[in-house]
């Protein structure tokens, strides 16, 4: 047996102390070792964006980063993003937006979104397209999936404007 490592990290705010293999990746320690098998092994060469998780607030594919290189860190994962039993509205509108056929690139697409929209909460299409190149998409023509990323951006901008009226 090779040598393992130690590792704490918060998952969807969840602490969490494992011991594991230095070379496993994040993706597989998500799904494997915690059961969060929202997170997709799509390509495992950063191609499809099917395993997009936050790391420390930042959307990263986990597909290329160690289980180790999460050490101390927060992941957030397409199951924490939602809050109380509730939709993320990423969610939300996708569904609404049908923005999914297969659904196996959603969880990643979400994530990508997620991250968009917290560094751009006012996106133009050319944004979305463009934030969301690294996630492909196989049955789809990314058309809908704009549309639930302008919707959910729509959304939370009348959201703040009613919050200050």
């Amino acid at each position: 047996m090779g040598a393992t490592v130690g590792l704490h990290v918060t998952v969807n705010g969840e602490r969490r102390e494992s011991v594991v293999d230095p070379r496993l990746l994040l993706v597989h320690y998500l799904r494997d070792e915690l059961g969060l098998t929202g997170t997709n092994v799509g390509c495992d060469t950063t191609n499809c964006g099917a395993c997009t998780v936050h790391l420390n607030g930042e959307a990263v594919k986990s597909c290329t980063v160690l289980a180790v290189q999460a050490d101390g860190a927060e992941v957030t994962t397409i199951e924490g993003l939602g809050t109380g039993g509730e939709l993320h509205p990423l969610q939300e509108t996708f569904r609404e937006e049908h923005g999914l056929q297969c659904g196996y690139c959603t969880p990643g697409m979400i994530m990508a979104a997620a991250d968009l929209l917290e560094r751009n909460p006012n996106p133009s299409e050319e944004d979305i397209r463009h934030g969301l190149e690294g996630n492909l998409c196989r049955c789809t023509g990314y058309h809908n999936i704009v549309r639930a990323v302008k919707a959910a951006a729509d959304r939370a901008g009348a959201a703040s404007r009613e919050v200050r009226a």
